[in-house]
Order: C-alpha cells, then sequence, then structure tokens
C-alpha cells in the first residue's frame, strides 16, 4: 500500500479523504496556515524525491529495428542466405538477403515512433506551483513540492500534485481525464467517511494534472510524483505489455511449421537421391536449393507490404496506425470496450429539456452551438413570448459563473460545462449573456456549497428591486420554496405540488440527465443584497435537463459491430444510472442474442478472484465508477476467456488498459496526449463509426492476407512437386535454384501483392470475426493448396515432358526444355491469380477489373518473364535460351489449363452447395 511516510506517521494513500482538515494537517506535520518552513521542505523533498513522473523507455530505433527479425520466417530467410554463401551460391544468398533487408526496412520505418507514453504524462503535469512557505505565498517549481507543502488553487491552473483540500470557494476541477466523469467536480473540504469511495467521489482531494475550471482554493500535497493518481497510472502503462496481434501469432506457429518441413523434405529428398546413386554432395544441394524453394521468400515482405498498404488507407479514413500488426487485429476484434465519456457521448453539456409548472419544453441542438429552437409536444415555442421560459432563462445565466465564447467557428467555454450549457440555452432564445448582465447587475452571490447544494446571486432590477436568483439541488429548492410559478402566476407550494415535482425530477435522472432547479424571490426594501433570508421563501421555476449527448454515428456504429458479432462493453467513470440509461439508448445492454446483460458497480470488483472476473465480464455490459486498474482488469479478464479485445478512451485514466488490449483506439481531438502515445490506433476526427470502418478494414485484410498466403504456398507447392517428382522418377532436375528464386520473388510477390489490395466483398461486417484461436491455414485451406498446387505443378511436368520430346535431355536441348518448363510454370502462376481471387467464386466475377493492380501486376510478370528469356543479362543469370512460336503454344496451353480446371471445380462447388441449401429449406418447409 502507498503511505506518505513524515516523521514515523503512515497514512495509507487511500485514507486522506477520510480525514478531517485539521487530523490531515497534523499528519503532515504542518500548519494550515503557514505551510511548511523553508528547511523543513528542503529536508522532505531530499527524502520523497522530486515531484515528476519517471522519464519513458521508449524502444531505441535499435530495437525497432531488431525487432524486424524475430519472426521465425525472416530467421529462416537468413538461414537459407547462409547456407547459398556456405555452398558457392553467392548471387541467391544476396538475392535472399535483399528481400530480407526489404522486409526489414517497411517494417522499421512504418513502425519508427518511439513509445513516448510517459514522457507524455509528463506534458499532463505542470511546471510552477504557488506555495505557501513560511507564512509567505511564492512561485516555485512544482518539482519542488513535498507532502505537507500548502498549495494555491485557482481558475485555469492545472493541480500540481494530490493533495487533501482545505479552503475552498466555488472550487470546481474537471477530471474527466482521469476519473472518466464528465462533469466538473465541485470541491468540499468536509472528510467522506467511505474508505473505498471512487476517485470521482473523493469531492475533498485535487489529484495532479486535473484543471481548475472555477473557483479558487488551498490544498495540502499528500503524494508527489510516482506516489500521485497519475504517478500510479504511470506505474500501470510501464507494467502493462504489449501482446502479440493474432496475425503474428499465426505467422509465427507457421514459421515453425515451415522449419520443419524445410527440415524434413531436405532430409527425404537427400536420403532418397543418396538411394539412387546419386552423388551425395550433388544431391545436398538439390535438397537445399528445394528446401530454399520451400520457403515462401516473399511472404514477410507481402505480408509486411499489405499491413503498410492498408495503413495507408486506413489513415486517408481518418484512421492512424502506430503499429503494423494492428492492421490485422482490428478484422480479429470480438470485443469493444469504450470509454463513455467523449468517446459514445460528446462531452459536451446540453440542456435538453425545461419542465415549467405541467409543461414540457424540449430544446434541440447539441453540444455548446448557439443554433436549436425551443419545442412543446413538437410544436415551436417562442421564448420572448412566453414569460415563464424566460424566466427560467434568465436565472440560468445570472446566477452563473461560466463564460461562453464563439470564434472562427470553436466553441469555448470556460468555467463549469454545466453552467455553460445554460448559457448556451438562453443564446438559443436570443438572450445574451454581457445583456442580461448589464440589465440586471450582480451585488452580491453565495457559491455552490456541497453542504446547500446551491448557488445564489443578489441582482438589481432594470426598476430598482433587488432579486434573488437560485439554481441548485431540485430536494434543496423544492424544500427552501414557499411558492411557484405557474400557469396562474405565482401560487402555494402545496405538498402535492412537491410530489409531482419530486417524480417529475426523477423521471429525468432516469433519462440520464442531470437535472437542476431553478428559484428566484424578490427582496423586500429593507433587505440587503447580503441577508441571510434571501435564499428562503424562494419561489420554484422549474426544472432543467441536461445530458452529455451522444455522437450521432455512434448507435449505428455499435449496431453495425453487433451485426458483425462484436460485442460492446461500456466503462466509465460516471454514475451507475447514468451508464446504464447511456447503454440502453445505444443498444449496449443485451447481448448479440437479445438477452440483458448485467450493469456492474465497481464496488462489485474489489477482491475478485480469476473465477469470479471471469463470470462478472462474461455477463456485462456496463462497468460504472471504475478505477484506472479497475478498467486494465477488466481487458486482462476479457482477454483470458480467450477475446481479442479493443479498447477505446481518451483520458490519462484509459492508457494502461489502451495498452494492454490487443488494439488501444485513442481519440485524436479529444484525447489526451497519453492516451495517443499508449494506444495502437488513434482516431483523428473522434468519431466512433471510424472504428467501424477500420474494422472492417482490418477483415478485409485479413481475407487479403488469406488470399496470398493460399497463392504463395500453392505456388511454392507445385514448384516443390515438380523437382520432388522430377528425381523420383529420374528425370533431370527441370530448374535451377536461382530459376526457383527467380519464381518466388518475381511471379509469386507481386501477385501476391496485388490479391492483397482486392477491394471488399459484399457482406463483410455481416460475418463473424474469425476466431484468433483458428490456424492461419485450417484443414479447408489445405486441401485446396494441395490439389491447386499439384494441378501446376502436373501441367509443368507436362511441359517439361515436351520438351524433353523435342529437345532432348542433354546440353543446350536440356537447357532448351528447362527454360519452356520454367516459362510454364511461371506463367501458370500468373494466371493463378485470378483463380485466388475467391475460394468458391469464380475468377470472372463482377469485380474482376475493379482492381487495376492485378491487371497491372500481371503485364508487369509477363514482360519481366519475356525479358528473361529474350534480355542477354538475365539469360545469361536465369540459363534460359530463346523460344519460338512452338515452344508458346507449348507454354500457353499448360499455363492456362489450370484455370480451366479450378473454375469447372468451383463451378461443380457451387452448384452442389446450391442444392444442398434447396433442399435443406425444402425438408424445413416439408416439417412446418
Amino acid at each position: 500500500m502507498n503511505k506518505t511516510e513524515i516523521s514515523g506517521t503512515d497514512i495509507p494513500a487511500e485514507a486522506w479523504h477520510t480525514l478531517a482538515v485539521d487530523t490531515a494537517a497534523k499528519h503532515l506535520r504542518t500548519d494550515g496556515a503557514r505551510g511548511l518552513t523553508i528547511d523543513e521542505a528542503a529536508r522532505r523533498l531530499k527524502h520523497f524525491g522530486a515531484n515528476r513522473l519517471e522519464q519513458a523507455r521508449g524502444r531505441t530505433a535499435f530495437a525497432i529495428l531488431f525487432n524486424q527479425f524475430k519472426s521465425l520466417l525472416v530467421l529462416l530467410l537468413v538461414a537459407a542466405a547462409g547456407i547459398a554463401f556456405a555452398m558457392g551460391d553467392n548471387l541467391e544468398a544476396v538475392v535472399i538477403l535483399v528481400v530480407v533487408v526489404l522486409n526489414a526496412t517497411i517494417g522499421f520505418f512504418t513502425e519508427w515512433k518511439a513509445e513516448r507514453t510517459l514522457t507524455a504524462l509528463q506534458k499532463q503535469t505542470v511546471r510552477i506551483a504557488r506555495v505557501v512557505r513560511d507564512g509567505v505565498e511564492r512561485e516555485l517549481p512544482a518539482e519542488e513540492l513535498v507532502p505537507g507543502d500548502l498549495v494555491v488553487l485557482e481558475a485555469g491552473a492545472r493541480v500540481p500534485a494530490d493533495g487533501r483540500i482545505i479552503e475552498r470557494a466555488r472550487l470546481q476541477i474537471e477530471e474527466a481525464a482521469l476519473t472518466g466523469e464528465s462533469q466538473a467536480v465541485t470541491k468540499t473540504t468536509d472528510p467522506i467517511a467511505d474508505a473505498a469511495a471512487p476517485l470521482a467521489d473523493r469531492l475533498n482531494l485535487a489529484f495532479m494534472g486535473t484543471t481548475i475550471v472555477n473557483g479558487r482554493g488551498h490544498f495540502l500535497v499528500t503524494g508527489t510524483g510516482v506516489g500521485t493518481e497519475m504517478g500510479k497510472i504511470g506505474v500501470l502503462i510501464d507494467e502493462a505489455k504489449n501482446n502479440d496481434s493474432p496475425l503474428e501469432k499465426k505467422l509465427a506457429r507457421l514459421g515453425r511449421l515451415l522449419i520443419v518441413i524445410v527440415l524434413v523434405l531436405c532430409a527425404v529428398i537427400v536420403f532418397a537421391g543418396w538411394l539412387r546413386g546419386h552423388d551425395f554432395l550433388s544431391i545436398l544441394e538439390v535438397g537445399i536449393s528445394l528446401a530454399i524453394a520451400a520457403v515462401p521468400e516473399g511472404l514477410p515482405a507481402v505480408a509486411t507490404m499489405t499491413l503498410a498498404l492498408g495503413m495507408q488507407r486506413m489513415a486517408r479514413m481518418g484512421a492512424l496506425i502506430r503499429r503494423l500488426p494492428a492492421v490485422e487485429t482490428l478484422g480479429s476484434t470480438t470485443v469493444i470496450c469504450t470509454d463513455k465519456t467523449g468517446t459514445l457521448t460528446r462531452n459536451e453539456m446540453t440542456v435538453s429539456v425545461f419542465v415549467l409548472d405541467r409543461r414540457r419544453i424540449d430544446v434541440t441542438g447539441a453540444g455548446y452551438s448557439s443554433v436549436g429552437e425551443f419545442q412543446e409536444n413538437h410544436r415551436p415555442v417562442d421564448p420572448h413570448a412566453d414569460a415563464h421560459l424566460t424566466l427560467a432563462l434568465r436565472v440560468g445565466v445570472l446566477c452563473n459563473d461560466a463564460k461562453v465564447a464563439h470564434a472562427d467557428g470553436k466553441d469555448t467555454v470556460l468555467g463549469d460545462p454545466t453552467e455553460a450549457a445554460l448559457i448556451v440555452a438562453a443564446e438559443k432564445a436570443g438572450m445574451k449573456e454581457d445583456a442580461l448582465e448589464a440589465e440586471f447587475p450582480r451585488l452580491s452571490e453565495q457559491p455552490f456549497d456541497s453542504a446547500t447544494k446551491r448557488m445564489a446571486t443578489v441582482h438589481r432590477t432594470p426598476e430598482g428591486r433587488l432579486i434573488t436568483f437560485v439554481k441548485g439541488a431540485p430536494s434543496t429548492l423544492l424544500e427552501a420554496s414557499s411558492s411557484q410559478v405557474g400557469a396562474n402566476g405565482v401560487t402555494p407550494l402545496t405538498a402535492d405540488d412537491r410530489a409531482r415535482w419530486d417524480a417529475m425530477n426523477q423521471d429525468l435522472a432516469g433519462a440520464a440527465l442531470r437535472v437542476l432547479a431553478l428559484a428566484y424571490r424578490d427582496l423586500s426594501e429593507s433587505q440587503s443584497e447580503h441577508d441571510a433570508d434571501a435564499t428562503k421563501q424562494l419561489t420554484f421555476v422549474g426544472l432543467v435537463g441536461m445530458t452529455d449527448p451522444l455522437r450521432e454515428e455512434a448507435k449505428a456504429a455499435i449496431a453495425t459491430c453487433r451485426a458483425a458479432g462484436i460485442r460492446s462493453v461500456m466503462i466509465t467513470g460516471d454514475q451507475q444510472i447514468t451508464a446504464a440509461e447511456i447503454a440502453r439508448q445505444l443498444g449496449i445492454d443485451r447481448d448479440l442474442n437479445g438477452q440483458p446483460l448485467r450493469i456492474v458497480h465497481a464496488r462489485e470488483l474489489n477482491n475478485l478472484d480469476a473465477a469470479g472476473w471471469k463470470k462478472t465480464v462474461h455477463g456485462a455490459a456496463v462497468f460504472a465508477r471504475v478505477s484506472p486498474k479497475h478498467k486494465l482488469q477488466i481487458v486482462q479478464a476479457l482477454q483470458a476467456q480467450g477475446q481479442i479485445v479493443a479498447m477505446t478512451g481518451d483520458g490519462v485514466n484509459d492508457a494502461p488498459a489502451l495498452k494492454k488490449a490487443d488494439i488501444g483506439v485513442a481519440m485524436g481531438i479529444k484525447g489526451t496526449e497519453v492516451a495517443k502515445e499508449t494506444a495502437d490506433m488513434v482516431i483523428v476526427d473522434d468519431n466512433f463509426a471510424t472504428i467501424v470502418g477500420a474494422v472492417e478494414q482490418g477483415r478485409m485484410i485479413y481475407a487479403n492476407i488469406l488470399r496470398f498466403i493460399r497463392y504463395l504456398f500453392s505456388c511454392n507447392l507445385a514448384e516443390i512437386l515438380t523437382v520432388f517428382i522430377a528425381l523420383m522418377i529420374g528425370w533431370p532436375l527441370p530448374l535451377g535454384a536461382l530459376q526457383i528464386l527467380w519464381l518466388n520473388m518475381i511471379t509469386d510477390i507481386f501477385p501476391a501483392l496485388a490479391l492483397a489490395l482486392e477491394p471488399s466483398v459484399p457482406g463483410m461486417m455481416r460475418r463473424p470475426p474469425h476466431d484468433p484461436k483458428a490456424p492461419l491455414l485450417p484443414a479447408r485451406l489445405l486441401v485446396m493448396i494441395g490439389w491447386q498446387g499439384g494441378l501446376l505443378a502436373a501441367v509443368t511436368l507436362l511441359a517439361f515432358f515436351l520438351g524433353m520430346r523435342m529437345y532432348g535431355t542433354e546440353g543446350e536441348g536440356l537447357k532448351h526444355a528447362i527454360t519452356v518448363t520454367f516459362m510454364t510454370l511461371a506463367l501458370a502462376q500468373v494466371v493463378h491469380v485470378f483463380s485466388s481471387r475467391s475460394e468458391s467464386g469464380s475468377a470472372f466475377d463482377a469485380r474482376l477489373f475493379k482492381n487495376g493492380w492485378l491487371w497491372g501486376a500481371v503485364a508487369l510478370c509477363v514482360l519481366l518473364q519475356l525479358a528473361a528469356v529474350y534480355v542477354p543479362f538475365l539469360r545469361a543469370i536465369l540459363h534460359t535460351v530463346p523460344l519460338d512460336v512452338k515452344d508458346w503454344g507449348v507454354v500457353a496451353g499448360c499455363a492456362l489449363l489450370p484455370l480451366a480446371v479450378v473454375e469447372v471445380v468451383k463451378l461443380i462447388q457451387r452448384r452442389f452447395i446450391s442444392r444442398s441449401n434447396g433442399s435443406a429449406t425444402h425438408l424445413s418447409k416439408r416439417a412446418a
């Protein structure tokens, strides 16, 4: 447990809010009026250390570069290059190393951004603090603050450390970045009995990095540096580890499988060749060449380039990806844990309704824009012709300390967002704050107090009378009121009226609205503006309901996620009733099958064991009043169930969970620097719908990765089978080592890259997420790769057979036959790219001409293959000869045959599935 130790006194950090002011000062060995002495402050600074967070240990450029070589596939290529060098095949080795370097370069430059999370935390802290020492107020670097210091708080400043508030006047602090609470918190000095109260409910404490929006005060420092709540988040971020993405895990498993295949293949070929009487060293070279052929040299480069291209597409959509594998992870996401404030809502308090007597007047518009109108039963209301509404708006504007400015298309608020909402509501009626303040000058005020739960201001009317305007908690103002404004003017407030107003208050609160009551009192000539009775015998004006409006696109985006089989979980620091209503409005409160889910309060999460966490997260839709540690634990519990978790957020309190999640998503506009630096993806426009678009892109990229893996492996299998079968039946080698490498690097990579750019197929977001536990190559794909690779090998061997029949099996004749074989396999692979666009659909569907990159890749490969037999330099390297018309006839016929066979098989498959579905439908109708 974190403790502040001063002169032998241990106080748990969690307990400061339970202590009275004088008790806290006593434990801190400080004077609540004069502060510490300079000597004592120096001694404590030496003991506790500077009030700063540790510098982030970001990844160095070398570490990022080293990370590019951790893949088993890349290590396999490096090993292949080493073997080639050892056997004297220097050109072959250099080509392989070029591939490795290309892959590392792409990965390095797309990930080259240091993880400056803790450095960003430092940006959330302040540099200068106003401190009282030896009874004198002075400005000091915030780093020099120590526990026991007496610090001055004023509007517009940031809180420089954690501390116990001992004096306040209208003190309000905005803590959304730390607690998730959307409203500024009015602070108090009274002790709080609940030792386990959430941070948002510790109203007598101030926390490092939060912003003072109104009032002033003093507090005693109780925690500095890593001992602050901000510092604890920094520790959580530092401890949270980035998980490998599903793709990284699957590629690692594939790499291990390939190592086994390569070793077995090499051993089988060497052993079989030795048994047939081949020279051991020569057959060893053949085995190693074939083993190298088994490694898809283009796979790491194509995978990296595919993710990088997807990264660029997402950037154009407004989603900036900070880590390449995160592109694909989005497509695997099964759960989105979303923060409420600023993510699902706009974090802009808005007046949405007035209840005046028995009338309900709705207010349109959202946020701090002054565009909107007033409606009663869906009919417009003219505020200037409605005296009751005008009075309510006047009370809201004049009993108010906030300021709202509209300039250059931006709305700027200084002060409490709730008070700003009242000003904006009046602006919608054409009532200006400055004009009202000039017409009704303020003479005195009684600041909002947590005990009275109201604020009062006294004004002089244009007629010269004194009037008190009051706003506050409905229960408090009803208790202080003796009359009410109604259709018949001012009438007595009866017990039935009080019950009716209380019921309306409960209805508004149950709709996730923050409710304030408005009242006034005319003062007699004998009363002064400082009269203690100014807030008694009030005339009740009505209720005003405010909301933090939902983002317009949030509900549709969550519905899309539901259709895509993605579960949404809301994690917030707000009250349970508010969170529950927001979840209901968004449709988060039910699971994918429509069954209701639980709304969980933070107190239920304390002391849970692993089984308890598993049960809780399985049936929960909303977690309310949670701490940063809870958010992290929720993500971990979901991951323990095998879920792929995306976490969205914008506050400092979200950062540890953002880092731990499989995909952390930060908001770009309202997100803190900490959240952005921790996240894998930053949504530039703060638009929740952008996440849905990014998920679709992730799914499309995963589908395209499967396409080019299917293509690459079937091509590689064709090369292996061609050489292996030729050896087994006693034929000469049909392909040279450099020719195999050329095929892997030219006719494989460019078409594979083009497959990676295939457009999204219809219905992508109406499918469930792909199983993160499923292998990258399930049995169904292995069978497809097997028979298609075998088909490509068969036509290649047919071409080799025809070539040997035409030109012989020795010398230049064999070289000619090998050239025919080489060109046949190369062009067969190029044509095969069309079949690889879909597992079961036709290669000639409506989307055939939508991917221009595919046609460009085909054209480029054909040109390069022509160069391989007609450019002398390449002929010398690849050991080819020019081909005549007869040769091209053999090549074309054999290369096009696999496409025709695959199309016929797919057609039979589609008809079989159609008939099966038709039979099933017929049987179900008969059963019905």
